[in-house]
């Protein structure tokens, strides 16, 4: 019977590259995904190390947010991890989201008065979506939330999304204004030529109902936003 190859722990690695020595002396900020996972994990399959099994996870989701997404199943499908690192991942991603919620709900009474608390708000709605979902954000005379809808989901087009859907939820709760958002999965949050129809449509339909149409979101990821901001406000870009 061939011996398997031990496996390979943080503990057996050069003492300088071990992440939790880099972490006591860096800080947890100078750490990679990778690198703060392998802590978690300790340990790899045979033959293969734990930050190379933790840059295979971080490589199939596609980027860490992606991640807060994953269940059980997505995680078992690689190799190394087990019924127990499953677990221990799972536990880790459910904590992530219930601590930001909390935040998000501190703060659900303060006035949407600008993109960022925008796409502060949706941050966990969009993390790791691949299809785009488009939003109603229904407000009072203060801006603060009477209530948030989501309208479609698939591709956001002229033809799937349609004024009447958007303002139907506005209209219910006697919304004196609403923002409009949706999320591009690319990450890039630039807008088509479908979505700058989109807003001039709602901005029509806007001035006809006399609800005050704030703003259209498009929401995306800093690192992948040209910009390097992970929104697209069409309110800033000076289209509302």
């Amino acid at each position: 019977m061939e011996r398997p190859y031990p496996q390979k722990r943080i503990k057996d690695m050069v003492a300088s590259e071990r992440p939790q020595e880099r972490l006591v002396s860096l800080g947890a900020d100078s750490l990679s995904n990778a690198e703060l996972l392998a802590i978690l994990l300790r340990s790899g399959p045979p033959g293969i190390d734990i930050l190379s099994l933790c840059r295979s996870i971080l490589d199939n989701a596609g980027s860490l947010d992606k991640l807060l997404h994953w269940t059980r199943q997505d995680f078992l499908v690689i190799r190394g991890i087990g019924e127990v690192k499953a677990a221990q991942l799972i536990t880790i991603m459910e904590l992530t989201k219930r601590l930001i919620r909390t935040w998000d709900e501190a703060t659900i009474n303060e006035a949407f008065d600008s993109p960022e608390r925008v796409a502060q708000f949706f941050r966990t709605r969009v993390a790791g979506l691949d299809v785009e979902k488009f939003w109603v954000l229904c407000l009072d005379r203060k801006n603060r939330l009477i209530s948030d809808q989501a309208v479609t989901s698939g591709t956001a087009t002229s033809s799937l999304v349609h004024p009447r859907e958007v303002f139907r939820e506005a209209i219910k709760c006697n919304a004196t204004a609403i923002i409009a958002a949706h999320n591009h999965p690319s990450g890039d949050p630039t807008p088509s030529k479908a979505d700058i129809q989109i807003t001039r449509q709602l901005r029509q339909a806007a001035q006809t109902l006399q609800i005050d149409f704030l703003d259209h979101v498009i929401l995306g990821r800093r690192e992948t936003d040209p910009m390097q901001l992970g929104y697209y406000s069409f309110d800033d870009a000076g289209l509302i």
